[in-house]
């Protein structure tokens, strides 16, 4: 599941509108709308504070690589 699908279905299971939460998150409309379709491309910024409203969090992980 992409990131995208993942904050649609916590947008939706909270039961906020897009428009809730691009208020909440103080991001724009057109910002949600465009994430939800697979459009644009939100800074790191803006996703954290979406996710921030949603419950959510993103983790960074270092991968091992072999040489």
């Amino acid at each position: 599941m992409e990131l995208r699908e993942v904050m649609k279905s916590r947008r939706e299971f909270l039961m906020l509108s897009q428009r809730d939460l691009a208020e909440l998150a103080m991001v724009s409309l057109a910002t949600i709308k465009d994430i939800e379709r697979g459009k644009g491309n939100p800074s790191l910024s803006t996703v954290g504070k979406i996710l921030d409203v949603l419950g959510m969090e993103i983790e960074y992980k270092v991968r091992q690589t072999v040489f």
